[in-house]
């Protein structure tokens, strides 16, 4: 999963883009407004953590000219202000949710996780599908209640899948969901993923459907398609 993180403090962007890099995310940030749109508008983010008070664009514009678009990214936002007009106004404008700083790094993450679950229809911290079970709280992957090790792009890529069970996913939306903006991406690599989680999980896990994509489901709906 891919979050960018709006925020001129160097400091505090750091922190917040180590603390979600810990929690198995892929971090863009951008220092200022001009930076974030361009972005957000040009790659794919599952989240967007936005600093309201940000240079050359401020993040209320942000978000009015992002809905305004049609870009229905989830969005958290971050501000020092405590009149709650202003919160308000934040929500109004297309914000998702909010923090008030100072917050606690946890808190972040958790309105993140929630924020990436509700856009996908997804109810509860843990993710199932037949014998496997995903905690977004811990990111700790487990087969039959057995703990499975799991590379970080492993990961990503069975997080994504899992966050969208049922639907098609091609190779094209995993790689712009598993990378960075500055990383070297190859499509290719996604099949080395998947036949690494097949290996690990279970063969039936993720099917593939040709010149489509990848999808995810229960072991027992497994349709015989190739793999």
């Amino acid at each position: 999963m891919r979050v960018l993180v709006a925020e001129d403090e160097a400091l505090l962007a750091g922190q917040i883009g180590r603390a979600l890099e810990d929690a198995a995310y892929v971090v863009d940030q951008a220092a200022d407004g001009e930076r974030a749109d361009f972005l957000a508008q040009t790659e794919r983010y599952d989240a967007v953590v936005l600093d309201l008070g940000l240079p050359k664009v401020d993040g209320l514009s942000l978000l009015r000219r992002w809905r305004d678009a049609g870009l229905t990214v989830p969005v958290l936002v971050l501000t020092a202000r405590a009149s709650w007009h202003e919160k308000v106004a934040g929500i109004d404008s297309g914000a998702d949710d909010y923090v008030a700083k100072p917050f606690r790094m946890e808190e972040v993450l958790a309105r993140v996780r929630a924020l990436i679950r509700r856009a996908s229809g997804q109810a509860s911290a843990e993710l199932r599908c037949g014998p496997v079970v995903l905690d977004t709280r811990t990111a700790a992957v487990t087969v039959d209640g057995r703990a499975v090790r799991l590379t970080a792009h492993e990961f990503r890529v069975l997080s994504y899948l899992m966050h969208h069970r049922g639907r098609v996913v091609s190779q094209r939306e995993l790689v712009e969901h598993i990378y960075a903006q500055d990383f070297d991406r190859e499509s290719n690599t996604v099949e080395v993923f998947v036949g690494r989680l097949r290996r690990k999980l279970g063969a039936d896990v993720i099917e593939t459907l040709r010149g489509h994509g990848y999808r995810i489901h229960d072991a027992q709906d497994a349709v015989g398609e190739d793999r």
